[in-house]
């Protein structure tokens, strides 16, 4: 039994924690709030799937297009930097 004990305490607790939100009408709002989403979800103009492919890739190209550009002026500025710590 004393094994069980943290288990029937946390069973008490959530149980106290539901039975609350339910008095005060919590649950009632967080079921009409998921109802209302699953709704406008339906409205959504979702991609296709040839759309969502090709804005992901575009996405990696430009994320990678992005990482060489910061590689790049990195390099440049690191080369500056030296020069600039060589001439003084």
């Amino acid at each position: 039994m004393k094994e069980y004990l943290p288990f029937l305490i946390w069973f008490a607790v959530i149980g106290a924690i539901f039975a609350v939100a339910w008095k005060q009408g919590q649950l009632a709002r967080l079921a009409a709030y998921v109802t209302a989403t699953q709704q406008e979800l339906k409205k959504c103009n979702w991609p296709s799937r040839e759309e969502l492919i090709q804005s992901t890739v575009l996405i990696f190209v430009i994320i990678g297009l992005l990482g060489l550009f910061t590689t790049v002026t990195d390099g440049v500025v690191s080369i500056f930097v030296k020069a600039l710590i060589k001439a003084s």
